[in-house]
C-alpha cells in the first residue's frame, strides 16, 4: 500500500518513466510468448531462442533499476526514520513500484499476444497474426503465465539488490574481471560460435564482460582527461566523471556491447551471414535492447545530475559561470565518446573474426 501511494503521488516525469518501463516489460514479454509459440512448432530449436530472448529480459531489468535509483520515492530523506520509513522500507517499496510497472507490462503482452492469435476476438485486428504466432497449435497455458511472471520477477529483484543499502564500490575493481569475461566470450564465440547457443552464449559473456568493466573505463576517462598540468576545468571535469563512473560505468559498458553487436550484424549482413536467432522478430528484439540501453544510460545520468546537485549550487554561488559547467560537461561526454567508440568498433571486429573462422 505505501508503494502505490508513493507511486500515485510522483510527478508527471516519474510517472512517464515508470511507463516507459512498463512498455519495455510488454514489448520483452511479448517476445517471450513469441518464442513458447514457436516452441510449439520446433520443440527442439526453442532453446537457442530462449537464450536469445533472455538478452531484451536483461535489458529490460536494467532499465528498471535505472527508474528506480532516480524514483525521489526510493532516495533516504531525513527525518524518515522516524516514521518507520528506513533504508529498508524504501528499498521494499522501489522494488514493489518495479513489480508493479513490470506486471502491468507483461499483462497487456498476454492481452495482446492472445488478441493476435484470435483467442480473443471481438475487437479490431483479432487473429492478425494468427500465422505468425501459430495459433494452429495450442497455447500451454502453465508455461505462458510462468514467462510473464520472469520479466516482473528479474527486475524487482535487481532493484532490490541495487536499492539495498551498501559501500559504495571501489570503480576500477571490476576492470580485470570484466576484461577476462569479455576475452572469455570471444574464445566461446570462436569454438560455438556457429551454432545459436554457443553465439548466444558467448556474446552474454562478451557483453557481460564489458558491463562490468564499464566503471573502471569511465574512471579512467576521469584519469584521461585530467592528465598533463591540467587547468580548473579539466579537473572539474576529471574528478566528476570519476565520482560518475559506479553509476555511469555499467550503462556505459552495456551500451558498448549494444554498440558491438550492432556494428557485428552488421559486418556479417554485408559478408551474407547475419543469423536471425528470433526470426521475424530478431529486428524489433534488437531494437528493444538498443532503446533500453541508451534510456538506461540516460536516465543514470539524471541521477548522476541529481547527485551532483548541492555541487553545482556552490559553485554557483561561488560565482562559477555557467558555461563553466556546461563545458565540463561536454568534456566528459567527449572523453566517454573518445574510449568508447573505438572500444565497441574493436569488440565488433573480434566477434566477426571469431564468428567467420
Amino acid at each position: 500500500m505505501l508503494a502505490l501511494r508513493l507511486a500515485r503521488g510522483s510527478r508527471p516525469l516519474v510517472q512517464l518513466r515508470r511507463l516507459l518501463v512498463a512498455a519495455a516489460s510488454a514489448a520483452t514479454g511479448f517476445l517471450l510468448l513469441y518464442v513458447l509459440a514457436q516452441a510449439t512448432v520446433r520443440p527442439g530449436g526453442s532453446f537457442p531462442q530462449l537464450l536469445w530472448a533472455l538478452l531484451p529480459v536483461a535489458a529490460t531489468a536494467q532499465f528498471a533499476v535505472a527508474v528506480a535509483r532516480t524514483d525521489p520515492a526510493t532516495r533516504p530523506l531525513e527525518g524518515l526514520d522516524a516514521v518507520g520509513l528506513g533504508p529498508v522500507r524504501l528499498t521494499l517499496a522501489g522494488a514493489i513500484s518495479t513489480a508493479v510497472a513490470c506486471t502491468l507490462g507483461s499483462a497487456l503482452a498476454l492481452a495482446a499476444f492472445l488478441h493476435l492469435r484470435g483467442d480473443l476476438v471481438g475487437l479490431p485486428f483479432d487473429g492478425a497474426g494468427a500465422g505468425l504466432l501459430h495459433a494452429d497449435r495450442p497455447l500451454p497455458v502453465a508455461a505462458a503465465l510462468t514467462l510473464m511472471t520472469l520479466v516482473p520477477l528479474a527486475a524487482s529483484v535487481t532493484t532490490a539488490v541495487a536499492l539495498r543499502p551498501h559501500p559504495a564500490p571501489t570503480p576500477q575493481t571490476g576492470l580485470p574481471w570484466g576484461i577476462a569475461l569479455t576475452a572469455c566470450g570471444l574464445a566461446v564465440e570462436a569454438a560455438f560460435g556457429r551454432g545459436a547457443a554457443g553465439m548466444a552464449a558467448g556474446w552474454t559473456l562478451t557483453a557481460a564482460g564489458l558491463a562490468l568493466a564499464g566503471p573502471g573505463l569511465a574512471y579512467a576517462c576521469g584519469t584521461l582527461v585530467q592528465a598533463v598540468r591540467p587547468g580548473a576545468l579539466r579537473l572539474l571535469a576529471g574528478r566528476a566523471l570519476q565520482e560518475e563512473a559506479p553509476r555511469l560505468g555499467r550503462p556505459l559498458g552495456v551500451l558498448c556491447a549494444v554498440g558491438a553487436g550492432a556494428l557485428t550484424a552488421a559486418a556479417l549482413a554485408d559478408r551474407g551471414t547475419a543469423p536471425l536467432p528470433l526470426g521475424p522478430l530478431t529486428a524489433p528484439a534488437a531494437l528493444l535492447v538498443v532503446l533500453c540501453a541508451s534510456a538506461t544510460l540516460l536516465t543514470s545520468a539524471v541521477e548522476a545530475r541529481q547527485a551532483r546537485s548541492a555541487t553545482r549550487e556552490t559553485l554557483l554561488d561561488l560565482g562559477a559561470p555557467g558555461t563553466v559547467l556546461r563545458t565540463a560537461a561536454t568534456l566528459r561526454a567527449t572523453a566517454l565518446v573518445i574510449v568508447c567508440v573505438p572500444l565497441s568498433w574493436g569488440v565488433a571486429q573480434l566477434t566477426s573474426l571469431a564468428l567467420t573462422r
